[in-house]
Order: C-alpha cells, then structure tokens, then sequence
C-alpha cells in the first residue's frame, strides 16, 4: 500500500471511529500481516505460537489419554473455535474498536441493559487479559526452569526462584513495549519468521533423530491411554484439552484470547476488512501449523510415564533431550520454543495495555483519567495501562509463594472470562435474531445463525470443562479453583457496580445518531436483550 492510499484508508478509519464514539489516539501503523501476526504471537492467533501453546500443556494431553487427544483434540478444538472466530469477526467489522466486545455488548443490548451488561463485559474483559497475560509471563519462567533441568535434572525450583524468573520475564516484556512499541510490527514479524522456521527445524530433526524410538501410525494416530487421569475414557478425552491446574501451565488454550485481536483496532489500517480476515485466518492456519508441529512428535514420543514424572510437572524439556539423544539437541529445540514464548510476553502485554487503556477510557476503571492518557514521548504507548497491568501481574505472582493451587486458579479463569466475554455478545446477536448484522461488512449470511449457535454451546462446555479437577480423584492440591476465583471476581465487579460504577459509568459515547440507528435495526426482532 502506498503512502497515500495509506493515507487514505486512515482517514475512512478515522471517520468510522468518531462514528462509534471515539477520536483517533493512536498512530495506525499495522496491516493485515501485521495484525495476523502481533496478536498471533500472543495468543496463539496463527502458525506463530502454536508450538508454544501446545508444547506448554503437553502434560495435561498425555494424562487426558496421550497422542490420540493431542492430534485429535487439537482438529476438533480448531473446528469448534472457527465458528467463534466467524461469529467475533462479523460483529467486530461493523464495530471496529479497541473497546472490543464491552462495546459490542453496548451496542447490541437493549438501552434497559446495555450499561449493566457493557461493565460486566468490560470486567470479564480486563481481568481475562491480565489473567492470561499472567499465564504468558509466569509460564515463560517455568519454560526457563525446564530448559535448565536439560542440564541440571536434578535441580528444583524453589517458589522464590520461579517467582524472580517470572519477574525477569514480565520486566523485559514490559520495557520493551514500553521503549521499543514502533518497532513491535517489525518484531511480530520476525516473531513469525522465527516460528515457522522453528516448526520446520524441529520436524526434520525430530523425524530424523528419534533416539527414543518410533511408533506406527496406528499408535501416533490413535493410541488412547486415560488411566493417567482417573476419568472415564470419554470425559478423559475433554479433559486432555485443558491445562493441568497442578501443572502451571502456560497457556489454557491455544486460542483463548482470539478476540483480542480487536484491542489493537484502532492500529490498523482499514479495520472493517483487515481485522475479520486475521480473526478468521488465524484459525486454519494455526490449525495447519498445530498438526504439521504435532505429527514428527507423536511418531517418535519417549514413554508417557517417563515424561510425567519430571518434577517440575514441564516435560517438554527431557521429551527433546529424550527424543534428540543428547542435552545440546533437546537444549537447542526447547530454545526454539522459549524464542517463541518471550515474544508471546511481549505482544501479550501489549495486547492487555490496549484493552485496560480502552475501559479506562470509557471511565469504568479507577482512577480512569490517569490509565486513559496515552504518551506522546514514548511513541503512542498508554503507560499507565500498562504499568497497571504490570502491576497486577506481580501481585498475582505472589499467590503462587503461598499456594500453588490458589494462583493456577486466577491463571485458568483467564479462559473463563474471556469466553464469557466472547460469548455475550454473539448471544445477544442471535436473540436480536442478528438484526443488527445485516450491514456487516464481513457477514455470515444464511449460515450466521448456526454459526453463532454452535459457538455459544462451545464457550459454555468449555467453561465447564474449564471448573473440573485435571484428575481425580481430587485432593486439596489438584482441585481446580478456577470457577470459585470467576465467581469471586464476578462479585467484586457487581459491588464496585454498585458503589461507583452504576453512578459514574454510562458505557461507552455513542453518538446520538449511531445509537437511534441500532434502535431501529433492532426494532422488529422478536428477543430483545
């Protein structure tokens, strides 16, 4: 694109954005590589980080039953996402903005609930992109503690330990979107780059190598062992999809945070087209990538036992030494995947940057006029959003030096409240009986209702799937708390409603004209909101 389309294109953008209520702040600099990619490297939007987010839970898909729920699981979780991914992305093509879905949910509840169900969104929101963020950052460290057991096995982490690793990984992530944010674009990708490149090392060296033995395809393929779990084989199988909450692990799903993708909205050019085709992509590319990384793995896998006796509960280490025969190559594939994973630190911080300046914005955050103000030294950054969540990621470390049980349950609510938050406003989409995405630019069609439908059911048996133990049967350590930490910050939300928010917040400001058009949309829909 040339300077001047460029030019052009941000200038429409602009005029759409004050069109949703807000002004032009940030400088759009991301095209659809860029997007496809920045977000990507975070949540594991596209080829990027897939090896990272399916190599950092690889204990949980060994315990939920082995290589059939790793490949398997891997196909089926892709297919349920992309009709998430087709559902956010022809609402977020009308309503382009880094407020993502707490405006959505603005926008498509009636004006008796549109305040109320606009905060809790926004709650659910901000505390999934820190939670999550949380998980990225801590779960980086523990990679590090694992790539240090390739050469000292019998050295064990202490909490303290772990703790500053975490502490070193979050700083660099921070100070580099804080002092190097106009070259993140560049660095997203080299990110790529890098990821593709690693999956392709580790497919010939892994196919090639394979010290710990083959298997036939018939074991690669189909072996299902659920005797690890204590689960019935078919509820083993579901659970295989999940982090183990007793393992740490760093990310609860591979796509957990795709509709993060629209925090950085209002960075690129041409929203409407250019953020639907990178939520949609996103999926059968990491799809493609997931299988092609899994495949050389599950054909020259060392003992499942062996590898979930590892101590530190990351196998992912001794399973290259295993596989590769040697320290220095299962040392020299594990680094291809911590590469990875600091770059999923950066762009994961300012990712969850973006969306805390956004509800900052629009007022329902304490102190809201200081974590709204964006820099104009240090190239566009929002610094005190990110400072904040920053700072929350550091005082949620502490949890894990008291109680390890407690702090994997603010890591795995992350999944449930960034797909509670997803799922809201395709919901109230298909109660309005999608009146309001007839003039979406990038539309569902005759097929929108099936496609929002299954995508709701999905969030819903994941977040259920998200509340059980890993293993049963349960004990005070391996009880997964996720649900009872949702419902706590579900209560704190409602409070601060009731104290602040239902006398200070009004939702975001949509101008006069835009909000009786969406009225009159909605107007012959037989369920309103």
């Amino acid at each position: 694109m040339s300077a001047k389309d460029s030019a052009d294109v941000d200038a429409v953008a602009r005029v759409g954005l004050e069109k949703l209520g807000y002004k032009q702040e940030m400088a759009r600099s991301r095209g659809l590589v860029h997007i496809l990619f920045t977000v990507g490297s975070t949540i594991q939007l596209a080829i990027m980080a897939v090896p990272y987010g399916l190599a950092a839970p690889i204990a949980t898909s060994l315990i939920g039953g082995g290589p059939a729920v790793m490949i398997w699981g891997w196909i089926l979780v892709s297919v349920l996402t992309q009709t998430l991914a087709l559902s956010l992305a022809e609402i977020c093509s009308k309503y382009p903005t880094s407020a993502g879905a707490y405006y959505w949910c603005y926008r498509l509840a009636s004006p008796r609930t549109r305040v109320l169900a606009s905060w809790i969104n926004g709650w659910l929101t901000v505390v999934g992109v820190w939670t999550i963020a949380l998980s990225v950052t801590f779960g980086t460290a523990q990679l590090i503690v694992a790539g240090a057991g390739i050469y000292h096995p019998d050295w064990n982490a202490t909490a303290w330990e772990t703790y500053l690793i975490f502490l070193g990984v979050t700083a660099a992530a921070s100070l580099f979107c804080l002092f190097f944010n106009k070259h993140l674009p560049t660095v997203d990708i080299i990110c790529a780059c890098w990821t593709f490149l690693g999956i392709i090392v580790i497919l010939i060296c892994v196919s090639i190598k394979a010290a710990a033995g083959r298997h036939s395809i018939s074991y690669a393929l189909g072996h299902f062992d659920p005797s690890y779990s204590g689960w019935t084989p078919g509820w083993s199988f579901f659970i295989g999809l999940l982090p183990d909450s007793e393992l740490n692990n760093v990310l609860a799903y591979t796509y957990s945070a795709i509709g993060m993708i629209t925090n950085m909205a209002e960075e690129v050019h041409n929203p409407s087209e250019i953020l639907p085709k990178a939520i949609t992509w996103s999926i059968p590319i990491g799809a493609l990538s997931g299988v092609v990384f899994l495949l050389p793995i599950l054909f020259t896998l060392p003992d499942v036992a062996t590898l979930l006796q590892v101590s530190s509960g990351q196998p992912i280490g001794l399973m290259f030494t295993l596989i590769m025969g040697s320290r220095a190559g299962g040392f020299g594939l594990w680094f291809i995947i911590f590469g990875i994973g600091m770059f999923c630190a950066i762009s994961i911080s300012c990712a969850a940057s973006r969306a805390t300046w956004a509800f900052a914005r629009d007022k329902a955050i304490p102190f809201h006029r200081s974590f709204s103000k964006i820099s104009p030294y240090l190239d566009d950054v929002p610094v005190n959003a990110l400072l904040l969540s920053t700072v929350i990621q550091v005082l949620l470390g502490l949890i894990y030096l008291g109680s390890t049980a407690a702090f994997n349950a603010f890591v795995g609510v992350a999944v449930m409240c960034l797909g509670a938050s997803y799922a809201m406003p395709v919901a109230m989409s298909l109660m309005n009986a999608r009146q309001d995405m007839h003039d979406a630019p990038f539309n569902l069609g005759r097929f929108g209702t099936a496609i929002n439908t299954i995508a709701v059911l999905w969030i819903m048996f994941a977040m259920v799937l998200f509340s059980m133990p890993a293993v049963i049967p349960v004990t005070r350590v391996s009880m997964n708390y996720a649900s009872v930490v949702f419902v706590g910050f579900g209560v704190i939300s409602a409070v601060w409603y009731l104290i602040n928010g239902r006398l200070h917040y009004t939702g975001p400001s949509i101008p006069e004209k835009s909000t009786d058009s969406a009225e009159s949309n909605r107007s012959t829909s037989p369920l309103r909101m």
